[in-house]
């Protein structure tokens, strides 16, 4: 193929490309060669340090792939099994109903609630004051799974985590030796490692940043040493090395079935595919079939995209918690691979739907509250500047009509669409998520009828988690039903209906007693990642 002019690639970078912003580390990969590397922005703002392809980044969740690898070779050396159930080896987390085998903790099948969504809601800060022991110990604590293991796949922080803890408990040595000594040391990946000990002095280290106001920024690192699930400290000069060994094993002896193992996604116990294989996710982009991971963990932010047929991958790191790699390695892709592509981009599709206007009376009847009734995740649609609106967890997306009932969700890099049930009444009973032609996510509508002030008083007092050992309060003060509780700041609850309140990621559900009083509630939070944790008052 004829490469495209660098130029192309610089402009997509050049608001990060100044003195005095956070930027990115990119390598773009053809054929086995690294076609165009470079750096944007600056590593350390302190000192004017400027990035370069040798810039070492923290690639948060891109890491799982790593994780992954390391279990596939102890599999493969007969030291454990992929179907074993993870007692076995973690004995102190209980056995629930159902079997969860190391295999479920790979694919995000396993049910286990997020840790890292539970450590938020116990109060326990993202620092080095929690060895591994004590957040088994909260994993540990959870009476229930949020599903039958196998059964759904929905993302959890916990299954690689544990798998970390495995690596340690079947070969004796913590996940950052073992990793070394089997993957980053043969291939002459120098600069990687997991990044277990935060103390550890790391050259030519990118500083995490995020936002402080317009034009200027934080530091954003984390200090806590927990490893698995993210914790890579790498470069893309490193990770164009890993990047080539995909298509030439060069670990354990195992050739190529290695690799073929590692990206087959895994199956549900329906016998339904998932885009989930061993820390990489199987997708398509354009027509084309893409291997890729993302990772976002304080001030960084990563993306390893890879379309393995044409041989090409795209690497981009970045130390700004507020940008996007993943939208700008496929901007790349677009630019290299614009003649292999079988299909239009997302910007091409949206700009040929036909958007309709319609009566602001048939916008304001998909207006409300919709629950998923099966992660507890509640949207709030409302119309703001004359559009649909939905709101949840602290964003916004708008939806674009494509007739009284089709909506497409707009401004993001795929294509999904909301589909109203007509069901002959004033208001749609249920809203239909779809994604790529396919329904994902089913939303019934709730009956929006909040109690009065004066009712608030129902749900004020102290709530405690034997789960979680911790203890909420909700007051009312100023006018407003307030959540207090450790280590956050207060929250405003927003009451639904008689028994339902809405926070910022988190749904209060109360139950009552037999003589109808507040007896404690049931908590969804983190996108599902935790279902049904409960509270007594």
């Amino acid at each position: 193929m004829t490469l495209p002019s660098p130029n192309k690639v610089d402009e997509l970078f050049s608001e990060w490309d100044k003195p005095g912003s956070p930027g990115f580390a990119l390598a773009i990969i053809k054929d086995g060669k690294t076609v165009y590397k470079r750096g944007y922005g600056i590593a350390d703002l302190e000192h004017n340090v400027t990035i370069s392809p040798n810039s070492v980044f923290d690639i948060a969740s891109t890491s799982k792939q790593f994780t992954a690898m390391c279990i596939a070779l102890l599999a493969r050396k007969g030291e454990l099994s992929l179907d074993d159930e993870i007692q076995i080896y973690i004995s102190e987390i209980p056995r629930y109903e159902y079997p969860i085998t190391v295999r479920h903790l790979i694919h995000h099948t396993s049910g286990i609630r997020d840790y890292l969504t539970l450590m938020g809601l116990a109060g326990m800060r993202c620092e080095n004051e929690y060895p591994e022991n004590e957040i088994i110990g909260l994993i540990a604590r959870q009476k229930e799974l949020n599903f039958k293991p196998g059964e759904e796949h929905l993302y959890s922080n916990s299954g690689y985590f544990l798998l970390a803890e495995i690596v340690k408990r079947v070969s004796g040595e913590s996940l950052a030796v073992f990793a070394d000594k089997h993957i980053f040391s043969p291939l002459g990946m120098k600069t990687t490692h997991f990044h277990d000990d935060f103390t550890r002095i790391v050259r030519n280290r990118a500083i995490g940043y995020s936002v402080r106001d317009e034009g200027s920024f934080r530091i954003d690192m984390s200090i806590l040493d927990v490893v698995g699930d993210g914790g890579i400290y790498t470069t893309v000069e490193d990770l164009c090395i890993w990047d080539e060994n995909f298509y030439q094993n060069k670990l354990g002896g195992y050739g190529q079935d290695l690799i073929e193992e590692i990206i087959t996604p895994g199956r549900l116990n329906s016998g339904e595919g998932i885009d989930y294989a061993f820390g990489l996710v199987i997708g398509h982009y354009r027509g084309l079939e893409t291997i890729s991971h993302s990772g976002g963990w304080m001030g960084y932010r990563s993306q390893m995209l890879r379309f393995p047929k044409q041989r090409f991958s795209v690497i981009c790191l970045s130390n700004l918690g507020s940008a996007e790699p993943p939208e700008l390695a496929r901007k790349v892709a677009d630019i290299y691979l614009v003649d292999d592509f079988t299909e239009q981009s997302i910007e091409s599709v949206s700009r040929q739907t036909q958007i309709i206007e319609i009566p602001s009376v048939d916008l304001e009847r998909n207006t409300g509250f919709y629950q998923n009734p099966k992660t507890g995740t509640v949207w709030e649609l409302l119309v703001k500047d004359g559009k649909l609106s939905v709101e949840f967890a602290g964003m916004s997306f708008t939806l674009a009509p494509v007739s009284s009932s089709h909506f497409v969700i707009i401004d993001i890099p795929y294509n999904a669409d909301v589909e109203f049930e007509e069901s002959g009444l004033d208001e749609p009973s249920h809203l239909y998520v779809c994604v790529d032609g396919k329904t994902r996510d089913v939303f019934q509508r709730l009956d929006f009828a909040p109690p009065d002030s004066e009712q608030w008083m129902d749900f004020t007092g102290e709530y405690y988690c034997k789960e979680l050992d911790v203890t909420y309060r909700i007051s009312i003060e100023d006018g407003e039903l307030l959540l207090n509780r450790r280590n956050s700041l207060r929250e405003t609850l927003k009451p639904i209906n008689k028994d339902l309140l809405e926070g910022t990621d988190i749904t209060l559900q109360f139950v009552r007693d037999d003589f109808h009083q507040v007896a404690g509630f049931n908590m969804r939070a983190g996108y599902g990642g935790v279902r049904n944790i409960q509270f007594v008052k």
